[in-house]
């Protein structure tokens, strides 16, 4: 296919084919193929991803309801009800709806229940990490606990460590912690949100997706100075935004295994790499893509940031250049 010719595909199950398979019978109100899909998950990064693709669809219909009646003993099911009822939660406070706090009430006896019923799970604890996010004053003692480091702020840490204790460096529950951050941080420098990514990622392994959680900050801080759009040009080739694409690349994408590898980290490291004009360093990454894309965080660098179609032009010039630059052997990776 010529450059000119590919269009990104955006679908939330992006590669996993089974589990776009039990969308598109989610979507029709039927639960039997996400119950195989979860019971045939290999592993608890896996199973995190996909009941939380499951949710994101499932939230809007009474379905993952009808399997847990349906089957009442089945902690799969108890699992989707908690991930569904968090979804609604964290919606209904986003929207500032007056059932908010009703909601997010049910959603924490539910991730509660699930936590007992599937007590080695780490996604109820991920579910809980969620709702913390709606606790802005941080009323709740479980959201206020002492780090466990310097340079951090009180927060859910025993919610943070009982996901860690089941799957260590949990991918979502980092990414949930963050949320978190912004959340204390609704305005301001983000030092809080910089301190725990770079915590994050100095005891993570290689090939943890939590190399790549200093991107997702720096998209965040781009996010909220637009306007000063000479100094957004100017926020990815300084020194320390290269070296975070630069490790991420290096410590997290060429270290996984490919089929671990989450589509949105993808998209934010190609993102990244490309806005510190690595270009050839960004190409592997856009090909380990193949003809899936995701909007953010492409859609920030445009003027219309809830359009798609300008996301996807974003993301179609930074390919080309990027794939351009990858196919030239004597073209140095800065182009």
């Amino acid at each position: 296919m010529a450059p000119s010719d590919f269009r990104p595909v955006y679908h939330p199950a992006g590669p996993d084919h089974p589990l776009r398979v039990a969308l598109q019978d989610l979507r029709t109100g039927r639960w039997l193929a996400m119950r195989d899909l979860l019971e045939s998950t290999p592993d608890w990064a896996l199973w995190t991803q996909r009941t939380q693709v499951l949710a994101a669809v499932a939230a809007g219909s009474d379905t993952v309801q009808a399997w847990l009646t349906e089957e009442p003993r089945s902690a799969a099911a108890k699992v989707m009800h908690a991930r569904v009822t968090v979804e609604r939660a964290v919606r209904a406070h986003r929207e500032r709806r007056p059932s908010a706090q009703q909601l997010w009430q049910e959603a924490w006896e539910g991730c509660r229940s699930a936590a007992y019923a599937s007590p080695e799970d780490p996604v109820p604890w991920v579910c809980l990490l969620a709702l913390s996010q709606l606790d802005e004053g941080q009323r709740l003692e479980e959201h206020r606990l002492l780090p466990p480091g310097p340079m951090l702020f009180p927060g859910p840490w025993g919610l943070l460590a009982e996901a860690d204790k089941r799957d260590p460096f949990n991918r979502e529950a980092y990414h949930r912690m963050l949320q978190f951050v912004y959340a204390r941080q609704a305005s301001g420098t983000l030092s809080e949100a910089v301190n725990f990514v770079q915590w994050a990622a100095s005891s993570a392994p290689e090939g943890s997706a939590l190399h790549a959680l200093p991107l997702y900050v720096r998209v965040e801080r781009y996010r909220r100075e637009r306007g000063n759009e000479k100094a957004l040009d100017l926020h990815w080739v300084t020194e320390d935004g290269e070296r975070d694409a630069w490790r991420a690349l290096t410590t997290w994408f060429e270290r996984a295994e490919p089929a671990s590898r989450s589509l949105l980290d993808l998209n934010h490291l190609a993102h990244a790499l490309w806005g510190s004009l690595r270009f050839a360093d960004a190409a592997p990454v856009f090909r380990a893509m193949g003809p899936y894309f995701t909007s953010v965080p492409w859609a920030h660098r445009t003027r219309t940031p809830q359009g798609p179609a300008g996301a996807e032009d974003v993301f179609l010039r930074a390919r080309s250049r990027c794939l351009a630059a990858g196919h030239d052997p004597g073209r140095k990776a800065h182009g």
